[in-house]
């Protein structure tokens, strides 16, 4: 499915309207570059979950856990470059715990994704407008 967005917050509403039609275990492989509305994104799907947290993107720290019921967890892979590095960040345990992740940079770690993942990609129209596809789940 393809949308537009024309702000963050329409961004953070397509995000939560995906996060309510999940379940544990879930991937979500978001592609796109520097500044498309990702961690954005994230935010709506924490909204989506019903979790209060303060969503930033996970640049420096690569994985940032908000909880819930299944947990949500957010992964920056902008720096993984090789399979230890992904092992390291603990991507496949919090798959096999059953939590919906939330990928930005999927790019860095296309082979290791499920065949099932949800991808998302972000594609610049403006300053302010993006085009959204959505594969992988029915919205």
């Amino acid at each position: 499915m393809v949308f537009e967005s024309h702000s963050p917050s329409q961004t953070e509403a397509l995000g939560a309207r995906l996060a309510a039609a999940l379940d544990g275990g879930r991937v979500v492989a978001m592609f796109g570059g520097l500044g498309m509305g990702k961690t954005a994104f994230v935010r709506g799907m924490a909204e989506g979950r019903g979790l209060k947290a303060e969503v930033s993107s996970p640049t420096f720290a690569l994985v940032q856990d908000y909880g819930g019921q299944p947990p949500l967890v957010h992964f920056d892979m902008y720096r993984i470059e090789t399979w230890d590095d992904l092992y390291s960040t603990g991507f496949f345990d919090y798959i096999d715990m059953g939590a919906i992740l939330a990928v930005e940079w999927s790019e860095q770690i296309e082979g290791a994704l499920p065949e099932d993942a949800v991808r998302v990609t972000f594609e610049r129209l403006s300053d302010t407008d993006r085009r959204i596809t959505v594969e992988g789940v029915a919205l």
